[in-house]
C-alpha cells in the first residue's frame, strides 16, 4: 500500500507547471499537476486521442472549447472527450492550482 498526499508538499510551479505521474495502470493514468499562472497558447490547444477527466483540488482555473469556457474552483471537475480541442486560458498567478487529471486509453481500438 502506498500513502501520499495530493496537495502537500507542493512544488514551485510559478516558473513552470509541474506534472507527477500519481498511478499508471493498463488503460488508465492519473496525474498531478500544479498550475501557477500558466495558460495554453491560443494557437496550439490541446486535441487528445482519449478521454481526459480532471478535479481541481486547490485554487481556480479556466478552460475554454468549442462550447465555451468553464470556470473552476475547488471540487469542480469536467470531462473532455478524446478528440476535443481545448485549452487553459486561466490559472491563478497569485496561488498554486492543483488538478487531478485521469487520462482513459480507448480500448475500444484494440478489439
Amino acid at each position: 500500500m502506498t500513502l501520499g498526499n495530493l496537495l502537500n508538499p507542493l512544488p514551485d510551479a510559478s516558473d513552470e507547471e509541474q506534472f507527477a505521474d500519481i498511478l499508471t495502470r493498463p488503460g488508465c493514468r492519473i496525474e498531478r499537476i500544479v498550475s501557477q499562472g500558466q495558460t495554453t497558447p491560443a494557437d496550439r490547444p490541446y486535441v487528445q486521442g482519449h478521454d481526459e477527466w480532471v478535479l481541481v483540488l486547490a485554487g481556480s482555473a479556466r478552460i475554454a472549447t468549442a462550447a465555451g469556457e468553464t470556470a473552476l474552483s475547488a471540487g469542480d471537475h469536467m470531462l473532455i472527450p478524446a478528440g476535443v480541442a481545448h485549452r487553459v486560458t486561466f490559472t491563478d498567478p497569485d496561488r498554486p492550482t492543483v488538478w487531478l487529471a485521469v487520462h482513459f486509453e480507448d480500448r475500444r481500438s484494440e478489439t
